[in-house]
C-alpha cells in the first residue's frame, strides 16, 4: 500500500511575520529583496502608537511628579543609549562587569530603540560605510526623513547581523534581550502605571495617576528620546562645523550635544571613534563622559579609553 506523503508546510504569511515580530524579533523576515528597502507599514504600526499615545496627555493632564518622572527617565535612557549602547556595546571604549554591562543593557533596552546587538551591529555597519550608497542611514544618499525614521521600519533593517557582534554576540542575556525586545519597554510602562496609581491614592496631593504618569513618563519621555537620539543621523551629519576632514559629512554641533548628552560633537566621534570621550575640547559639555567618569571613580566601569595626545593636538589647531 502506498505511503502517504506528509503534507507540505506552508511558509508564513508577510501578515503574520510581521505581526510576529513585534514580540520576537527572532522571527525571520521573509526573503523577498524587491521590497527589502521598503518600510514594513504593519510593522511600523507600534512605533506609530507610541508617537499617538503622547495625546492621552490632553485627558490625564500633567503633574510635576509625572514631569519629574519623564525627565529623569530620559536622562536615565539616553545615558545608557550614549555611554552603553553607543560608546560600550558598539565601540567597547572602555571595560565593566558582566553585572554591570547586563543593567544597562537592560536600561537601553527600555528605550524601544531595539536590543543591544541589533544597535551595535547597525552602528558598527554605519561607521564602516559612513554616508555612501551602504550607510542605512545617511542623510545625504537617501534624505532627512529616511535617516531619521526611515530606515529601521524596513525587512533589511530589521534583523541583527550576529557577524557583526561577535564580542557581544557571546553573552546569552544579550541575545534573550535582543530577540524579545519589546518586553523591558511593556514592564516599564506597566510599572509606571502602578507607581502612578499608587501615588493617585498614598498621595493625592501630588495630583498624578496610572495612566497620566504613562502618557508622559513612557510616552512623551520615549517619544522625545527617540527624536533626541535620532538627530545624530540626520542633523549631525547635515548641520555644524567640521574640525576633522573625515570620509563622511559628519559634523559637531553644540546644540545636538547638549541633547543628546555629547553625541553631538559627531565629527570628532568620526576622526576617533575608539575613544570613550566625544567633547575633545575643555569646553566641548559631554554630559556622557562625565557619567562614565563618576562610574569609574565608583569602581563600576575602568579602562576609559582617552583621547590620544596626537588627536588632542590636531583638535586645537
Amino acid at each position: 500500500m502506498p505511503s502517504r506523503s506528509a503534507p507540505a508546510l506552508r511558509p508564513p504569511s508577510r501578515l503574520g511575520a510581521s505581526l510576529r515580530m513585534w514580540f520576537d524579533a527572532g522571527t525571520p523576515a521573509l526573503a523577498d529583496e524587491s521590497k527589502a528597502d521598503r518600510i514594513d507599514w504593519l510593522r511600523a504600526v507600534p512605533f506609530a502608537l507610541i508617537h499617538l499615545g503622547c495625546l492621552a496627555t490632553i485627558w490625564t493632564g500633567v503633574s510635576t511628579a509625572a514631569l519629574l518622572v519623564a525627565a529623569a527617565l530620559y536622562a536615565v535612557r539616553m545615558f545608557a543609549l550614549t555611554g552603553f549602547y553607543h560608546r560600550y556595546f558598539s565601540h567597547r571604549t572602555f571595560r565593566t562587569s558582566r553585572a554591570v554591562q547586563f543593567t544597562f543593557a537592560l536600561i537601553g533596552a527600555a528605550c524601544v530603540q531595539r536590543g543591544p546587538l541589533w544597535w551595535s551591529a547597525h552602528h558598527r555597519h554605519h561607521h564602516r560605510h559612513a554616508d555612501t550608497p551602504r550607510d542605512p542611514h545617511s542623510p545625504s544618499v537617501r534624505g532627512f526623513l529616511w535617516s531619521h525614521l526611515g530606515w529601521f521600519l524596513t525587512p533589511r533593517a530589521f534583523a541583527t547581523d550576529l557577524k557583526r557582534v561577535p564580542d557581544l554576540a557571546r553573552y546569552p542575556e544579550l541575545r534573550l534581550l535582543d530577540r524579545f525586545d519589546t518586553l523591558v519597554p511593556a514592564l516599564l510602562a506597566l510599572s509606571l502605571y502602578g507607581l502612578g496609581a499608587w501615588l493617585e491614592h498614598s498621595a493625592p496631593g501630588l495630583h498624578t495617576s496610572g495612566m497620566q504618569m504613562v502618557a508622559w513618563g513612557f510616552f512623551v519621555s520615549t517619544v522625545v528620546l527617540f527624536h533626541a537620539t535620532v538627530t545624530i543621523n540626520s542633523l549631525a551629519h547635515r548641520f555644524g562645523t567640521r574640525r576633522f576632514a573625515t570620509r563622511d559629512e559628519s559634523r559637531n554641533n553644540l546644540w545636538l550635544a547638549l541633547l543628546t548628552f555629547g553625541e553631538g560633537w559627531h565629527n570628532n566621534h568620526h576622526f576617533f571613534p575608539g575613544s570613550a570621550r566625544q567633547g575633545f575640547r575643555w569646553w566641548e559639555i559631554d554630559l556622557t563622559w562625565y557619567g562614565l567618569k563618576l562610574m569609574a571613580l565608583l569602581g563600576l566601569v575602568h579602562d576609559l579609553k582617552p583621547v590620544p595626545a596626537r588627536v588632542l593636538a590636531r583638535a586645537a589647531r
